[in-house]
């Protein structure tokens, strides 16, 4: 998997590096405040970002649950858990996202 991060997040960071720092400081923080594993994390911020239909969101987190030992399956299934919660047509779109990755 790719490391290279996106170029308006990287563009943001440059020209805001005090703000770039306290998103990560805050990521940081929020993925330490408790007992899961970063699996499972990032799994839960992947069903998030899908729910509020944030593609690049979906990129990431689907990376970054991969890097961390999710499978595919337990990926998909995150997002299909979804579909009594958000609706078949969000999930699709979520779907096709995840794919982006998968299937590089």
């Amino acid at each position: 998997m790719s490391k290279k991060l996106p170029k308006h997040y990287m563009n943001i960071r440059e020209r805001f590096p005090e703000y770039g720092d306290a998103l990560s400081k805050l990521g940081e923080s929020v993925r330490n405040a408790g007992p899961l594993d970063e699996k499972s994390v990032q799994l839960i911020q992947l069903a998030a970002a899908a729910a509020i239909r944030s593609e690049g969101g979906v990129h990431s987190h689907t990376r970054r649950a991969i890097e961390n030992g999710a499978t595919e399956e337990e990926v998909y299934q995150a997002v299909i858990l979804l579909t009594s919660t958000i609706g078949f047509p969000n999930v699709a779109a979520a779907i096709s996202w995840v794919n982006d990755i998968v299937e590089k």
